[in-house]
């Protein structure tokens, strides 16, 4: 298990990550989540010890994490940090980078696994080229199996899929995963796609200027989400007031959990419709702002419409 307690770190006096505390079970994947500059990538090189804590402690089973004043070489050896930048030797070739710290007792053996894990992030076809000569989304592919060769106990990674293109990103994934989860590494993804998040975690943790906002399921999350920031991470989401369906408190939808019907108290105008191949995403004007709804069909700009909770 990885335990985190109490943990703070600032840049400069200025408080990066204030007081965090959590755990995960061995095995599992937990997302960090947050808008830009909350803290995810510093959590990361934390947990990783690459920097030393303000306070607090980090434990993996009995091993306490410690930064660069206890450790000559900054990290711990039983886990992999992939960062946003890849650090890959530029003029040897891919399976050489794959293989660089694999052991050279067992060739044969080598080869196996620069093969696996070549097919696991789907570069086989360049294993015998440089490294310089490849894309950024192919080099992030090299850099992720890469950190996949020594089979860590803790995977560490930070946008993993950023410069992977839509098609390949999808079918990447589930390899990916399906490989951590058959090695039981248990990993921690720091992201900014929903997909990621939704499909692949086992938990998630929302982050909001260095704090924990919440941890949850990635269903509890999406279902019950605590506020507009938390629900506004995973896309579109409309905050509407209570008075609307006879309640004091504001609500939250997705686009997808509101309908038009003949005549409700929630009366909007139609100002775009947006296409998304098998709906259209429709904004529209009521008194309190702008809100979204789902339609079959694209919507004539100034069409009054009611709507109402599914």
């Amino acid at each position: 298990m990885l335990q985190v307690n109490s943990i703070s770190f600032s840049y400069s006096k200025k408080t990066v990550l204030n007081k965090l505390s959590f755990s995960i079970q061995k095995g599992s994947a937990l997302a960090i989540i947050g808008e830009s500059g909350c803290g995810k990538s510093t959590l990361l090189k934390v947990l990783y010890g690459l920097y030393d804590l303000d306070e607090g402690t980090i434990f993996w089973n009995e091993n306490e994490i410690l930064g660069p004043k206890f450790h000559l070489i900054p990290g711990m050896p039983f886990m992999k940090y992939l960062a946003q930048d890849f650090d890959l030797m530029p003029f040897i070739t891919v399976a050489e980078n794959v293989g660089k710290h694999l052991s050279n007792f067992y060739p044969e053996e080598k080869q196996q696994r620069i093969a696996e894990l070549l097919e696991i992030v789907e570069m086989t076809d360049y294993a015998k080229t440089k490294a310089k000569y490849l894309s950024g989304g192919q080099m992030q592919r090299v850099a992720l199996a890469r950190v996949l060769a020594l089979e860590p106990e803790v995977l560490l990674l930070d946008e993993p899929f950023s410069h992977i293109d839509n098609f390949r990103k999808n079918s990447l994934r589930r390899k990916l995963f399906a490989f951590l989860k058959e090695k039981k590494v248990t990993t921690i993804i720091a992201t900014h796609d929903t997909t990621d998040v939704l499909s692949f975690a086992d938990e998630v943790l929302v982050l909001d200027k260095g704090e924990i906002v919440t941890k949850a399921t990635p269903v509890e999350l999406y279902f019950n989400a605590p506020s507009l920031y938390v629900a506004s991470l995973f896309g579109e989401v409309n905050e509407i007031p209570g008075h609307y369906f006879d309640l004091k408190d504001n609500l939250l939808f997705y686009p997808h959990q509101l309908k038009v019907v003949e005549n409700s108290k929630l009366k909007a105008i139609v100002s775009q419709s947006y296409f998304r191949a098998n709906h259209y995403l429709i904004e529209a004007k009521y008194p309190e702002g702008t809100l979204f709804f789902e339609s079959e069909t694209a919507l004539p700009s100034n069409q009054v419409v009611h709507l109402t909770k599914k």
